[in-house]
């Protein structure tokens, strides 16, 4: 039963918060599209996160003072956001604490109101063994970061359960480069293994996750990173092991709050 509740109310749930920025979208013509959106995902993720749940517990810069960490910088030019990659809930637990477009799987694309619902707030959906979608993707990230828009990355490539840290590939380090954009290193952990994708079906491990009576979630945001300081490959690593030391203290607290 709970998990079927909790199934209706992500559906109703989304189809309220959609209609409501739709009509602010109509009330607020003159306001930029992308600060509306930013005004209404993160209401969107934490209700459903509310629903489900499941708890998130971020520290760090804005996180600390209740604020959404804004998708642009101070000269106007977007961040990418990049963190590890455990679970199916990644996005909707950083989505309800930053301002960004998130990158998603493109069979999600296809899927009955997540597809066409991703697609309005501007996710990008890429098909990882295609070369032509991945350069595509490049394109509407680069184009993203100069109107001022955050992205959400995973360098990983794909989640992997536990709370240990994957080589990252260069894609968003590279696309930091030409854009000068800055990278915010983030570290997630989970209170419960349940959380962690296991190569399975998608719809098995939500069914999962959706079964879970409460589900902790800790987020530690890292400092910066200044483009340009060094080379995109000296920075994909030395942007690993600043998130591999932030869900390190996440999981610390996870467990010093147990």
């Amino acid at each position: 039963m709970r998990l079927w509740f909790r199934l209706f109310a992500f559906v109703v749930g989304t189809i309220f918060f959609w209609c409501c920025m739709e009509v602010d979208f109509l009330l607020h013509r003159r306001t930029p599209r992308i600060d509306l959106i930013n005004k209404w995902v993160p209401r969107w993720a934490k209700t459903l996160l509310w629903f489900f749940g499941i708890r998130v517990e971020a520290r760090g810069p804005h996180a600390d003072q209740g604020e959404v960490f804004p998708g642009r910088d101070a000269r106007g030019v977007g961040r990418i956001f990049v963190a590890n990659h455990q679970s199916g809930v990644d996005i909707p637990v950083l989505l309800s604490v930053i301002a960004a477009h998130a990158i998603s799987r493109h069979d999600l694309a296809n899927w009955p109101l997540i597809g066409a619902g991703g697609r309005r707030i501007g996710t990008l959906f890429v098909d990882r063994e295609s070369r032509r979608s991945g350069a595509a993707v490049l394109r509407q990230i680069a184009d993203a970061l100069a109107a001022g828009e955050g992205i959400l990355m995973f360098p990983e490539g794909t989640a992997f359960p536990g709370n240990g840290v994957h080589e990252f590939k260069s894609g968003a380090f590279n696309a930091a480069q030409r854009s000068d954009a800055e990278i915010i290193p983030i570290g997630v952990a989970y209170g419960d293994p349940a959380a962690y994708y296991f190569k399975e079906p998608f719809l098995n491990h939500m069914k999962r996750i959706g079964s879970c009576r409460r589900l902790r979630v800790a987020v530690e945001f890292g400092t910066p990173l200044l483009p340009g300081a060094e080379g995109s490959l000296e920075m994909k690593d030395h942007a690993r092991d600043v998130v591999e030391s932030l869900v390190e203290r996440a999981k610390q607290r996870l467990e010093a709050e147990a």
